[in-house]
């Protein structure tokens, strides 16, 4: 299974009628935030499939529009934060928004607050666990687990909630933005416990493969 994940960045080459050419056949779009809802829309749309997001922490920019009312969804997007869904097969879950770092707390959040949105999902994590014999295939954030691929200063600190979840309920990928690369030496996929943990700035082509038990 090929996944398409994008986050904080237009590319124009998957802004354009070639993106088919650019990234292949992939069977889903995922969102990591900070990414304006006419992107999201024209991608998923161009190739045919659905998208799940969570959004970013942007007050004002690439996701708002004059007045700070969201910006126009994509036609079918399926916000997933504090969700967790069953999607071609696999099991993901989505945390949206950043560390909060400034007055305004719209999709930002303190740590304690992390771990709460964290804790809510437990519940249908262990029915999956029983039901699917798995808890999550995938955990897609904006921000970045702490002290993985985040940064020093306070924007861009990673949440320890993420870690929690990782070690208690195993995805094998947690998929996360925000943190953007300009360096070809910068780390952006990390092994952590039974996760790799991959910052898909600006977009990133993840290839699934299933398990034999996995349905």
């Amino acid at each position: 299974m090929r996944i398409l994940a994008i986050s904080d960045k237009v590319v124009p080459a998957l802004y354009s009628p070639t993106v088919r050419q650019t990234v292949g056949a992939v069977d889903l779009v995922v969102s990591c935030g900070d990414l304006p809802g006419y992107y999201i829309d024209y991608v998923a749309s161009m190739l045919g499939v659905r998208c799940l997001m969570v959004h970013g922490n942007h007050a004002s920019g690439m996701e708002f529009v004059d007045g700070g009312a969201l910006d126009a969804p994509p036609r079918d997007p399926m916000d997933i934060d504090g969700r967790v869904v069953h999607e071609k097969g696999l099991l993901l879950a989505g945390l949206d928004g950043s560390i909060r770092y400034n007055r305004n707390p719209r999709f930002q959040h303190t740590q304690g607050e992390m771990h709460l949105k964290a804790l809510r999902l437990a519940p249908q994590l262990l029915w999956n666990r029983m039901a699917h014999g798995r808890s999550l295939d995938i955990l897609v954030t904006h921000s970045p687990p702490a002290g993985i691929h985040d940064g020093p200063d306070r924007a861009h600190q990673g949440f320890a909630a993420f870690l929690w979840l990782m070690r208690t309920f195993r995805p094998r990928y947690l998929l996360h933005g925000h943190k953007h690369v300009y360096r070809q030496d910068e780390v952006t996929q990390t092994s952590h416990g039974h996760t790799t943990v991959i910052n898909v700035y600006p977009w990133r082509i993840i290839e699934y493969e299933k398990m034999k038990d996995e349905r």
